[in-house]
């Protein structure tokens, strides 16, 4: 199994404000925001699948690690979760099924690694702390 992280990969690049928006207006700076170049620099993130299948990838992770309102919130786009997700997975089954085809006895998987809230949370918190509830005998 081989396994590679986004993240450096992607810093490879060197991009700066402009490399993450690419033309799109946002309220707050997008630098370091890697989820938002499955939107803005799919040419980015397709480079680097390739890289991981040219080295032995059988499942293909997809660049999501931040992908969830709560994270994307810290970049003012927690609206963009589901577009985010829904392009990267798009992006990743595209890279996969392109290697498949050309080794059909080789196909290729991939995961999605975002499974966190697709929005904020606004539950209220519970004053109940872990030692204070009920214990299973007394429920």
């Amino acid at each position: 199994m081989k396994d590679g992280p986004y993240g450096s990969m992607i810093q490879s690049y060197r991009l700066d404000e402009e490399g993450f928006r690419a033309g799109r207006s946002f309220n707050h700076d997008q630098k370091g925001n890697n989820d938002l170049l499955n939107l803005t620099r799919p040419d980015v993130v397709g480079e680097i699948c390739k890289a991981y299948i040219d080295a032995g990838a059988d499942i293909l992770a997809t660049n999501t690690f931040n992908s969830n309102a709560i994270s994307l919130s810290d970049y003012g786009i927690a609206g963009m979760t589901r577009e985010i997700n829904i392009a990267a997975a798009k992006l990743t089954r595209a890279c996969a099924d392109a290697a498949t085809a050309r080794d059909p006895a080789k196909p290729r998987f991939v995961a999605a690694r975002s499974v966190r809230p697709t929005r904020p949370c606004r539950c209220r918190r519970s004053s109940t702390t872990r030692a204070s509830a009920p214990s299973a005998s007394t429920r």
